[in-house]
């Protein structure tokens, strides 16, 4: 069965293996999750399950959404992320999914969101060089150049590195290895950096694993 669980990035240490050597490592708080709805491919047309992760007060929650949790009759949650599976057959309506839904070894893709950078230049953004520092390079030492187009196109290339919004956009590392899960406290540490701000920035920790 497919495996899937809404985790809550904690911050980054070190963890030391039966030979002594350092494993870099990001803790998560893994759920606990609940199953909020099950998809169904004669009602969707696909296979999915919905988890909910994290409580929040009602007065936050707007009454379409509270009708959703109320149909399922869960308690509000303030993330809701779906997880589209070959077979949802393990999954019923108010299931709970804790971290030990993993174990040591297994091996996870997460998907979060980065941290966002706001408006940069090419030099940021792209890594792009800047110019000379002497010879009249004058006020246009950070700027992005010339954009190669003249009468013929007339316009600038689809794909040219430009300025602009940079992060805030969705990130996936895969086969990322867990090395440790602290089930009573619903921790799990993996090894290397996952995406997304620590405190507070939720993430999702999608549990295919490779053969």
């Amino acid at each position: 069965m497919q495996k899937g669980i809404i985790a809550k990035k904690i911050g980054m240490t070190q963890i030391f293996d039966e030979a002594g050597k350092v494993i870099p490592v990001t803790v998560v708080e893994a759920g606990p999750c609940v199953v909020v709805q099950k998809k169904t491919t004669e009602n969707d047309g696909y296979e999915a399950v919905q988890l909910g992760f994290g409580d929040i007060r009602a007065k936050r929650v707007n009454k379409p959404l509270a009708g959703h949790f109320k149909k399922a009759d869960v308690a509000l949650k303030r993330t809701l992320k779906e997880f589209r599976f070959d077979d949802c057959s393990g999954y019923n309506v108010k299931d709970i999914v804790k971290a030990d839904v993993f174990a040591v070894g297994d091996i996870v893709d997460v998907s979060g969101t980065s941290k966002g950078k706001g408006f940069t230049g090419t030099i940021k953004r792209h890594n792009n060089a800047r110019l000379k520092e002497s010879h009249g390079t004058g006020p246009v030492h950070r700027h992005a150049g010339s954009m190669g187009a003249c009468s013929s196109p007339s316009r600038i290339y689809k794909g040219k590195g430009m300025p602009g919004h940079m992060g805030a956009e969705k990130v996936t590392v895969q086969n990322l290895e867990i090395v440790k899960v602290d089930a009573e406290n619903n921790l799990i540490a993996i090894k290397g950096a996952v995406p997304g701000p620590k405190n507070g920035t939720v993430t999702i920790v999608d549990c295919v694993k490779k053969a």
